[in-house]
């Protein structure tokens, strides 16, 4: 194994300071400015207390995900990394509501070892879904602190490029205690790449209801909301909603905010829509035949009063996004057939469908046959989870 380490952060190292001008350069693009700086140049990365708990999620819906853990552990000294500019974003918002908490972009592997000094007190390290990071888990071990893998999963598309590297898979597990799979086909791959101590437990996601923050008005007419589209889905999905006979009103989501300009600028030369759409940006007119949501942090108020959610991300193989979060309020739930990022989440709800994009316009146009979705917590309780980890002695 310590072979094995040397090896690997000697590559890393390497890799590292040959990318240093390509990383210089991204740094200077807004959407990477603060993220590239603080992993990879070890910007303001000083902790201001020792923590107890350290929470590490990619992106903002894995760092969500997380939520239910922070409240359950929230008189515990505890860090929260991240790797995303959204999911850090959300980070920092949590930390202002948990004194106890504090908020960084997770240091890239070569750079780790400048926590590692106020890692003493350590005793638990929760890391979510599939960041394996092999010095992270290893910096955690040299410490004492039990590891914890939740959440985890193995798409059916990435499995092959896992069993490539079997070897290096093999040696980071021997770093993590305890792993929470999503499926028993998770863990079944998680095995054959040499996982120990494996059981099955729902997403974390299942137990963080969420919450609206503002209320918005139902609208008179069916609210159809097109959620978290990609290029090319925001077309498929106007088009199957112009084609319905009955007044219906669509309120359209984008996935990216840099994709916002490029979907509103479809809209406004719609030769069907003739102007009849609104932004959230130019204020809504609620009247509007589509509505563009053109903000963050608005889709979960939006649920609220949909009738019908077509979620994106699985009309083309981008792996589908979260439904457990319309599934809350029981809409008529729709999506691609491309969900091989989100399987164990669907396991989770009753009542959706799926469909290839041919068959979206007549799903849509028969949508008083579908029934509402629901969740379905499988008798799992997140007790199971935090009495884990409390064993540690966080």
């Amino acid at each position: 194994m310590a072979f094995f380490k040397f090896v690997y952060l000697t590559l890393l190292s390497v890799g590292h300071l040959c990318a240093t001008p390509f990383l210089a350069l991204f740094s200077l693009k807004a959407k990477y400015r603060h993220s590239l700086k603080a992993r990879f140049f070890a910007r303001r990365y000083a902790l201001s207390f020792k923590p107890r708990l350290w929470l590490h999620a990619c992106s903002l819906g894995e760092v969500k995900s997380l939520e239910c853990l922070l409240n359950a552990f929230k008189d515990t000294p505890t860090l929260l990394t991240t790797t995303t500019q959204t999911g850090y974003n959300h980070a920092q918002k949590l930390a202002k509501d948990h004194h106890n908490l504090q908020a960084h972009f997770l240091l890239f592997e070569t750079l780790l070892f400048l926590w590692c000094k106020d890692l003493d007190e350590l005793k638990a390290l929760v890391v979510t879904e599939a960041e394996l990071w092999f010095q992270l888990f290893a910096v955690a071990k040299s410490v004492g602190a039990k590891t914890f893998l939740i959440n985890a999963r193995i798409s059916s598309r990435s499995y092959p490029k896992y069993k490539r590297f079997k070897p290096f898979y093999t040696a980071l597990f021997k770093n993590i205690d305890f792993i929470y799979a999503q499926s028993v086909l998770d863990k079944e791959r998680l095995e054959s790449l040499g996982a120990k101590t494996l059981c099955v437990f729902p997403h974390t996601k299942l137990f963080n209801p969420p919450i609206c923050t503002k209320n918005y008005p139902k609208l008179k007419n069916l609210s159809i909301v097109g959620a978290s589209t990609h290029a090319s889905e925001e077309a498929l999905i106007v088009e199957a909603f112009l084609s319905l006979d009955e007044s219906a009103q669509l309120i359209l989501v984008p996935r990216h905010p840099e994709r916002f300009k490029e979907v509103r600028s479809y809209l406004e030369k719609h030769p069907k829509l003739k102007g009849d759409f609104s932004c959230f940006s130019r204020g809504l007119r609620w009247d509007s035949r589509v509505l563009l949501i053109d903000a963050l942090g608005e889709l979960i108020n939006f649920y609220a009063i949909a009738d019908i959610v077509i979620l994106g991300g699985a009309f083309a193989p981008i792996g589908g996004h979260n439904p457990l979060e319309p599934a809350y309020f029981g809409v008529k739930l729709i999506s691609g057939t491309h969900i091989f990022n989100q399987e164990a989440l669907f396991a989770c709800v009753q009542n959706f469908y799926l469909v290839q994009e041919n068959e979206l316009a007549p799903t849509l146009a028969n949508h008083a046959t579908l029934k509402h979705s629901k969740i379905d917590t499988h008798e799992q309780e997140l007790q199971t989870l935090i009495k884990a980890i409390n064993v540690t002695g966080v």
